[in-house]
């Protein structure tokens, strides 16, 4: 489990919350500097164990997904989208354990 910032295209920051497993669970909004990655990454780490930060989504394709929102209720990331509402509460559970990772792979 480890947060991955990375630079996008346009020069701005964004990270990624990956499992154990490598695969990504939450992706973050994009950022203007990466000291702003940094602090979104604090953000998932406060705010991830909580369930009630959790808010359920289907995209318009009919795909469940999630977002974590920080107390303020600015959306601090997004989920992949999922086959199934109990596969999101799976990827919810996931975000909840692996939020608390201090490891950060840098990627800028």
């Amino acid at each position: 489990m480890s947060y991955q910032i990375s630079p996008t295209s346009n020069d701005k920051f964004m990270f990624n919350l990956k499992a154990e497993n490598n695969q990504v669970i939450l992706t973050s909004q994009v950022y203007e500097q990466k000291q702003s990655a940094l602090a979104g990454i604090e953000s998932v780490q406060v705010n991830g164990p909580d369930a009630k930060n959790f808010q359920h989504k289907v995209s318009p394709a009919g795909e469940p997904y999630f977002v974590l929102k920080a107390k303020n209720g600015e959306i601090i990331g997004n989920s992949q989208m999922y086959s199934s509402e109990a596969a999101a509460q799976v990827g919810i559970a996931s975000v909840q354990t692996n939020s608390a990772s201090k490891k950060i792979a840098d990627a800028a």
